[in-house]
């Protein structure tokens, strides 16, 4: 009976709770949306797998599992050294400690995602880009709706607002620097709305837009109305467009350089050539999936049973989807007031690429443009405001932590 008793504690089952089960079940939805319905999978299934692994009991040597630690539950962890939380409490918190709570992660997987982007699409089409701008509306629009509910207090519903930008890196970043303790569900909730673009869009214009304004064909316009300022030498603007918008950004919000400057950085290797398409395959390949599986792991493991499960959870849930869906509605009517004062008509649709999540917002608009009208491929027009609103969710969430950190 004593072998059969050591047995039995040797495993899991005399720790489990209905909590840490309810967790499992939505690991379970996560990893499913991965890897059955191709949601975001380089993202969901290493989150999913985080929350898996942090919700068993009785994993270390110390008695607590795998999940992350916050600070301020386990004492002197933030005075540890990075070997000394690793001897303690594992592999999991050394990666949250070394990469994550040091803000390193997120500006790394920027400048990754600057590596895979092209600015062509934004500078040719440069009036396109103020409605990326627009679509951030639903940023400052939640944070005092947020506020409003007295279930945050104003750095918290600052992190909860920055989902609106639908970009996870500076959600995650924004979270970071102002409420690392809601970095678990509020991450969730980024990536997974990030990943239900193909949903939320629709569902949006639907709401907002009349068939006749779908049908706006974005190259018939540019043939009735053609540009007066053709850029003669592309390569030379993409090359000195991120070292000028760095300096601009560096100046005006030095907060959002840690994001946007590793944007930048990375576009600019991109487009220079030859002479550094070793960095540009570097960042954009080996340095971005491994830092795209840490993160995604690390973010994960903090998804306990203790800290997802309460009132403010499900306040990060409904707030982040209000957040998404105030955007794209921010910017299709920024570009219905804009048609109401010019010739040159622009489809709301590209209002409603504004967010950060590229391409997949502008490959949305596209289907949404072609089952309307055929003929109708306005996937480089998206591109601009999907592209412009990247860079205006970083600049977002530098107004936001140089106001609040």
């Amino acid at each position: 009976m004593e072998i059969f008793d050591k047995l039995y504690h040797m495993t899991a089952f005399s720790g489990l709770t209905p909590g840490m089960i309810l967790m499992w079940l939505i690991a379970f939805v996560l990893l499913f949306l991965g890897v059955v319905k191709g949601y975001e999978p380089l993202l969901l299934i290493p989150i999913g797998f985080g929350i898996l692994i942090a919700n068993f009991p009785l994993v270390l040597s110390n008695g607590m599992g795998m999940g992350v630690v916050p600070s301020e539950e386990a004492e002197g962890i933030a005075h540890m050294t990075i070997i000394e939380i690793a001897k303690e409490y594992g592999i999991i918190n050394f990666l949250y400690y070394l990469l994550i709570k040091t803000g390193f992660l997120p500006p790394i997987i920027f400048m990754g995602v600057g590596a895979l982007t092209d600015f062509g699409p934004m500078l040719r089409n440069l009036r396109l880009a103020f409605f990326g701008a627009a679509a951030q509306i639903g940023i400052f629009t939640v944070l005092f709706i947020a506020l409003a509910t007295g279930l945050f207090n104003i750095k918290e519903a600052a992190s909860l607002a920055i989902i609106g930008g639908a970009d996870g890196p500076t959600a995650i970043y924004t979270t970071i620097l102002l409420a690392e303790h809601l970095l678990g569900p509020i991450a969730i909730a980024a990536y997974s709305y990030m990943a239900l673009v193909p949903v939320i869009i629709p569902l949006v214009v639907r709401l907002t837009c009349n068939k006749k304004e779908l049908q706006i064909n974005m190259k018939q316009q540019d043939k009735l109305y053609p540009s007066k300022n053709e850029i003669k030498n592309i390569r030379a603007v993409k090359i000195i467009f991120p070292i000028l918008l760095t300096a601009m950004i560096g100046l005006i919000v030095p907060s959002a350089l840690p994001l946007a400057g590793m944007l930048l950085f990375g576009n600019l290797v991109k487009e220079i050539g030859t002479s550094t398409d070793r960095l540009s395959s570097a960042a954009s390949g080996p340095i971005l999936n491994a830092a795209t599986i840490f993160l995604g792991l690390s973010v994960g493991a903090t998804m306990t049973a203790n800290v997802f499960l309460d009132l403010q959870t499900i306040g990060i849930i409904v707030g982040g989807f209000f957040a998404f869906g105030i955007s794209v509605t921010g910017g299709i009517y920024a570009v219905k007031i804009y048609n109401l004062f010019n010739k040159k008509k622009i489809n709301p649709l590209i209002g409603a690429t504004g967010l950060s999540a590229v391409p997949m917002a502008s490959r949305v608009a596209n289907d949404i443009a072609l089952k309307n009208d055929p003929g109708n491929h306005l996937l480089q027009y998206a591109m601009a405001s999907n592209i412009s609103g990247v860079i205006g969710s970083a600049v977002a969430a530098g107004v936001l932590i140089t106001f609040l950190g």
